[in-house]
């Protein structure tokens, strides 16, 4: 068995060469709350996430807070200090306990570039997430608060089981969470999620809200978008 098993990044990886790189792999334990990663950090291990939580979070001089987003087990975070060797440029912060695998720089480049197929997948990877990074970026330009608000709850939603046509965001988030996700205060979120309601486009429920008609804030969003070209 490898330390490699249950992590999709490395499937198809050699079994004799996974054997090799994992004697230099470290897998680690973090509670609910802890630290992983700060700015600044000179480490350039990757960490794959193997059960459990995180959340990634920017800080501007000012210390306003910026959330990129929350990943969970399969995803990893920190190959860009692997690959250029500098200093952390974000925060990483356990959302419940989490067990993390930490793979060396030269172990992780050395797997990436000898197997084509991870290879592959890396750039896949690394490429949606500047894709997501530069739309993220054009909402802030050019979107009101309403707006902004809008697509970040479209992109934490999954479909709802049973209900055709909806969409749900569970756990519920809390106010101040997707304020920081979209650069704004607290209170104008709540004000925004309180005209959703009224409008019936979203619901609290029971472990988690409710988008009724994700549809509209889809066209929505797209027409604000449009508007600003």
């Amino acid at each position: 068995m490898s330390v490699f098993d249950g992590i999709p990044f490395f499937a198809g990886l050699d079994p004799a060469r996974a054997e090799t790189f994992g004697r230099q792999c470290v897998r680690k334990r973090y509670s609910e709350g802890e630290l992983v990663l700060d700015f600044d950090d000179p480490s350039t291990d990757v960490y794959f996430i193997v059960s459990g939580d995180v959340r990634v979070l920017v800080r501007t001089a000012a210390g306003k807070e910026m959330i990129l987003g929350d990943f969970s087990s399969g995803k990893f975070f920190g190959e860009m200090a692997a690959i250029d060797g500098a200093k952390r440029s974000a925060n990483v912060t356990a959302l419940t306990n989490a067990e993390l695998l930490l793979v060396p720089p030269t172990v992780f480049k050395e797997i990436a570039l000898h197997s084509p197929e991870i290879s592959d997948r890396l750039l896949r990877l690394l490429t949606a997430r500047v894709r997501e990074l530069n739309v993220r970026l054009f909402e802030r330009s050019v979107l009101d608060l309403r707006h902004r608000l809008y697509s970040e709850l479209l992109r934490m939603s999954v479909p709802r089981k049973g209900h055709d046509g909806q969409a749900i965001v569970s756990p519920p988030p809390f106010q101040h969470d997707l304020a920081a996700r979209i650069g704004c205060r607290r209170e104008q979120v709540s004000r925004e999620l309180g005209a959703m309601s009224e409008e019936g486009l979203a619901e609290k429920v029971r472990g988690g809200l409710v988008l009724l008609r994700p549809s509209v804030l889809e066209k929505r969003v797209k027409d604000a978008m449009n508007a600003a070209e």
